[in-house]
């Protein structure tokens, strides 16, 4: 794991220097504290800064081709790399490492920028070719690893993290506005956009081109609903599943320094550590995270029942209301990206406490969007059902349901009233929101009228809808998971797994998002993934031998914080300091008395978090990346 940085002037005399890569490099130095290197050619600069896993001693970046012509700076693990070092050198390429990294550099040479389609892995990555004057810049598919870029008039910058970019005094730092109302609508920031006008994401599964003067973008990769495995029966679904996971977690286990598990004690990451300590002959380290007091669930003694039954070396820490606080300055900074992500706050913890004895971390991540573990998917279709059978009544029906939600304070039951009478498509944004959601629902009278006047143009439906249309075709589970795979999984979840890991200098591997697992299960029936209340059969059956009952049949929590209970208890002044403060109501997007009443309610009864959570993680971005620069 490392981060990338580069510069690409278009006008071929105006070179890139030593100090404006190396300034790029300054503010991402925690991604890869074991070394940095700079490669400049003419109008192109490539930095790297790395965190070594694979070849430590030999593997230093960037990386060259014999006759130096091609340079290449890379950002995570292509698990396939010895089949494919074998497959080329057979085809007359000399390697000089035994870094994964040396074969992008060689797959280049043989395939071109299709190379991509080759590697089996999470990477980001930048090729020079300096002899085609070519810069090729590639995202692997799902978006596990991050990679932001800024297309200026004359220049192209690019970087794992976008304060990178912001070093270099061309970059503006105009606001998208449009961004800020998806925020609120989405809690995350979906597909292209950052807050920074300028700055955009490459999207996963995409490549960059830039050559002569023109960048062009393609997609590369895209997951697909197929009817391959249609008459599969749940026991030979869960074969299949277990010999790919067996292959998949092995190919995760390869390093050269010490690998642990992250232990949620669910499903999914016992899943993945029975599989890891199947696959070394080393002692596996778990490590989990909990709370003491408040109602919520504890992971830590599920965790700690797994941990016995794989026999780990177990660690696990408790953080504090004073912890959660203190930290949210340095969460936005590491984030980057304004997300309503309060277990992040938890993982930072826990990672810090794994990197004092490994430097790769395994976790469940995915699962539940590869194989529908979420409790909102057969929820959705139970009101699918319903508004069917209701007709032309789903509606009135709905909307009586929702303002009887209102009126008790039920917000699940205000919810889905307020979705009942809408199909899927137009009501159903990602698993976290959709129309019903109080930024949306509230607009109107939330927002100030300039702030609603300049983003007009960016409603959420607006956004979801063309991913809708991709899989009309497809079952009503399958349009949810697609969307939650494309928007909420490498906008939300997977940023916060890679900044948060890599703020402590720690690798964190999600097996269960190689694309070979997300294409297993989206050729799966659906009853095979739901079926009635029942979400995920096909991998709590692979292990339903293998894991502890307690562990197959409890309900999903996945590191809960009890954020609610200290913003509403513990730090309800700072809070309203904050959102309240001169600076940010100047920003002029929302209505003070509105933010006032907001506040009121929330602190009452805490029913308004994650909303209140989203105000002040907005505030303190402005603070960290537009009012502080303003001072540099």
């Amino acid at each position: 794991m490392c981060g990338i940085v580069g510069k690409l002037n278009f006008e071929s005399e105006k070179t890139v220097s030593r100090d404006e890569i190396g300034a790029m490099l300054g503010p991402i130095l925690h991604r890869g504290p074991d070394g940095q290197g700079i490669h400049l050619d003419g109008p192109a600069g490539l930095g790297h800064c790395r965190l070594s896993i694979i070849d430590l001693s030999t593997g230093d970046q960037p990386m060259t081709n014999e006759d130096k012509t091609i340079w290449v700076v890379f950002n995570g693990e292509i698990y396939n790399f010895e089949t494919l070092r074998d497959q080329l050198v057979a085809r007359g390429h000399v390697f000089h490492s035994r870094s994964d990294t040396e074969v992008i550099v060689h797959a280049y040479e043989e395939f071109g920028p299709e190379c991509v389609n080759k590697f089996k892995g999470m990477f980001a990555f930048a090729l020079w070719d300096a002899s085609r004057r070519r810069l090729l810049v590639a995202r692997d598919r799902v978006g596990i690893k991050p990679l932001y870029y800024a297309h200026l008039r004359d220049t192209l910058l690019f970087a794992s993290e976008f304060k990178a970019i912001m070093t270099d005094s061309s970059a503006p730092r105009d606001i998208d506005h449009g961004a800020i109302r998806q925020f609120t609508s989405f809690n995350y920031i979906p597909g292209e956009k950052t807050l920074f006008r300028h700055v955009r994401k490459l999207l996963p599964g995409h490549y960059l081109v830039a050559e002569n003067g023109k960048v062009t973008i393609r997609r590369y990769w895209d997951l697909e609903f197929t009817d391959a495995r249609a008459a599969i029966s749940l026991e030979e679904a869960t074969e299949e599943l277990r010999a790919l996971l067996a292959d998949t977690v092995r190919s995760h286990m390869i390093a050269d320094v010490p690998v642990g598990v992250l232990l949620s004690g669910g499903v999914d990451s016992s899943a993945v550590l029975s599989f890891a300590v199947e696959g070394t002959r080393k002692k596996v380290s778990t490590f989990t995270v909990g709370f003491d007091g408040g109602q919520v669930v504890d992971e830590r003694p599920y965790a700690r029942l797994t941990a016995r039954r794989f026999g780990t070396e177990h660690h696990d820490i408790s953080i504090t209301p004073r912890d959660f606080w203190d930290f949210l300055p340095t969460y936005v900074r590491h984030m980057e990206e304004p997300v309503c992500e309060p277990p992040a706050v938890a993982l930072y913890y826990v990672s810090r406490l794994a990197r004092d004895h490994v430097k790769v971390l395994l976790s469940g991540e995915g699962g539940d969007e590869a194989f529908a573990g979420y409790p909102n998917y057969p929820g959705m279709l139970r009101l699918e059902r319903w508004r069917s059978r209701l007709g032309v009544l789903a509606r009135p029906v709905g909307e009586a349901a929702a303002l009887a939600g209102r009126l008790i304070g039920d917000g699940r039951v205000e919810k889905y009233g307020a979705a009942l009478g809408r199909p899927l498509s137009s009501q159903y944004f990602s698993r976290t929101s959709g129309p019903a959601s109080f930024f949306n629902r509230n607009a109107a009278r939330f927002c100030s009228p300039d702030f609603l006047a300049r983003t007009a143009a960016d409603a959420p439906e607006d956004f979801v809808r063309p991913l809708f249309a991709k899989v009309s075709d497809q079952s009503l589970l399958n349009q949810m998971l697609f969307l939650d795979t494309m928007t909420w999984l490498p906008d939300d979840l997977l940023v916060k797994a890679d900044k948060i890991t890599m703020a402590n200098s720690l690798e964190l591997r999600v097996p269960l998002l190689d694309h070979t697992v997300l294409e297993f299960a989206a050729s799966l029936p659906d009853e095979v993934k739901v079926k009635g209340r029942e979400t995920k059969r096909v991998l709590k059956s692979a292990f339903a031998k293998v894991l502890p009952e307690e562990i197959l049949r409890r309900r999903k929590a996945g590191f809960p914080v009890p954020y609610e209970q200290w913003l509403c208890r513990d730090f309800k002044a700072q809070l309203a300091e904050i959102v309240l403060s001169p600076g940010a109501l100047s920003r002029g997007y929302f209505r003070r008395q509105e933010v006032e009443n907001l506040l009121r309610v929330n602190a009452s009864s805490g029913r308004y978090a994650k909303e209140v959570f989203s105000l002040l993680v907005l505030e303190l971005w402005h603070r960290q990346f537009l009012d502080s620069a303003a001072h540099e």
